[in-house]
This record gives C-alpha cells, structure tokens and sequence, in this order.
C-alpha cells in the first residue's frame, strides 16, 4: 500500500502542476458570474478527474490485469508508449509550452482560452462569453482532453489495478488521489466564493506566478514521470 501512494505521488503532482487549468481557471474568475462560472469548472474538473480514472480502472479491470500473478506484456508496451509521450512532453512544455502559458495569461473570453489550450474543441473559439455550462464543459475539456493530465490519471489507474489491494483501499486511494488533484482548482474557486471581489490581488498573483515559474518544473515533473515509466517498462521487458 505505501509503495503504491509512493508511485501514485509524482502522477498527481502532474496534475496539481497543470499550468493551462489555472491559467483557464483565473480567466473565468475573472469574468462576468464569476461565482457560478467558477462553481462549474471546477464541477467539470472534478468530472474530468474522476470519468479518467475511473474508466482506466473499469478499463484495466476488465482487461484482467489484476487477476495475474505477472502484469501481461501489453501494459510494458503501455507503460513505454506513455513514458514515451510524457519525456516528449516534458521537452515540448520547455520549449514551447511557455508560448501557450502567456497566451493564456492573457485571456479572458473563452476564445482566447481555446486558442491558449490547442487541446479544446474548435467550437469553444466562437464563444465570447462565459456561461456556466460553457465553464463546465472547459473544465472537462480542459483535463479530459490534456494528453499530459489524462496520462497521470490512466497511469495511475493502472498503478492501483496491478496493486492488487482490496476494494476499500481502493476506494480510500482514488478518493485521494482525485482529492489531491481537484485542491488546485478547488481552492481558488473557494477562495473567491469567499472574499468576493477583493480576490482579484490574489488572481493577478497567481496567474503571474504560474505564468513565471510552472514552465520549467512542469517540464521537468514531465520528464521524472516519463523516465520512471520506461524503467518499469524496460524492467518488464528485460528484467
């Protein structure tokens, strides 16, 4: 169980890092209802979080991978595709993920917000105006469909299926885990609820924060989760 939190730890923390999430997030705190934009992105996050990895333990559980002594060949070759994906990632977030951070630093319609995160659906680009549905659906978009943040969550459900622990510890370690990775959005939009017009300070410090500092650790974060990945696979293949 320790050792499976322990592998679960820098999946997460991928997550909690997603820059373009909050720099999205800070966009529609920023806009028109704010309080009820805000409410739905972070229901539409927390859909994101839980649908991924839930569908990878669905996934992952009907494939039969925890009813083996021996994880099958195919989740090495999984593992390699995924820790392949993340080291390209971790490199491409160096240089270039700093273009789409200030991007997204500077929006504020929905527009713009598509435009920052080339992930989302075309569709978004003709929207001038945050609604709420509209802020729920971005929130699950924006996770759903984030190549980078829908690999931790598969990895991770791929982690607690070959575990093997019980039902309960399972439920206690995905509760977590989502926990964890909806605090990023969660406290923001708590935050506002709260203070009301005068979080606008800590929105501009935020959105400046992110926009200076989580390009080189998210690439790096990237290139650690990548890298562990490829040893687990190679150590699969060879070991």
């Amino acid at each position: 169980m320790t050792e499976l939190i322990v592998q679960l730890i820098p999946l997460v923390i991928g997550i909690v890092m997603s820059p373009l999430a909050i720099m999205a997030l800070v966009a529609i705190l920023v806009s028109k209802m704010a309080r009820a934009n805000g409410i739905a992105f972070l229901i539409g996050w927390v859909v994101g979080v839980v649908g991924v990895v839930l569908f990878g333990l669905w996934l992952f559980s009907v494939l039969g991978v925890h009813e083996l002594r021996d994880p099958p060949v195919w989740t090495y070759v999984v593992r390699l595709v995924l820790g392949l994906f993340l080291l390209g990632g971790g490199v491409w977030v160096y240089r270039r993920g700093h273009v789409h951070i200030a991007a997204m630093a500077e929006a504020s319609t929905p527009a713009q917000v598509a435009a920052a995160a080339p992930q989302l659906p075309g569709w978004l680009q003709t929207v001038s105006t945050f609604r709420p549905a509209r802020s729920l659906a971005l929130g699950v978009g924006i996770f759903a469909l984030n190549p980078v943040d829908a690999s931790c969550a598969l990895i991770a459900a791929l982690d607690i299926t070959i575990a093997g622990v019980d039902t309960s510890s399972t439920a206690w370690v995905v509760a977590g885990f989502c926990l964890v990775g909806v605090l990023p959005i969660a406290v923001p939009v708590i935050y506002v609820l709260v203070r009301g017009a005068k979080a606008q300070p800590f929105l501009d410090g935020l959105r400046t924060w992110v926009a200076s500092h989580t390009n080189v650790l998210n690439a790096a974060l990237l290139l650690v989760i990548g890298a562990m990945q490829l040893q687990k696979s190679l150590q699969g293949f060879f070991g």
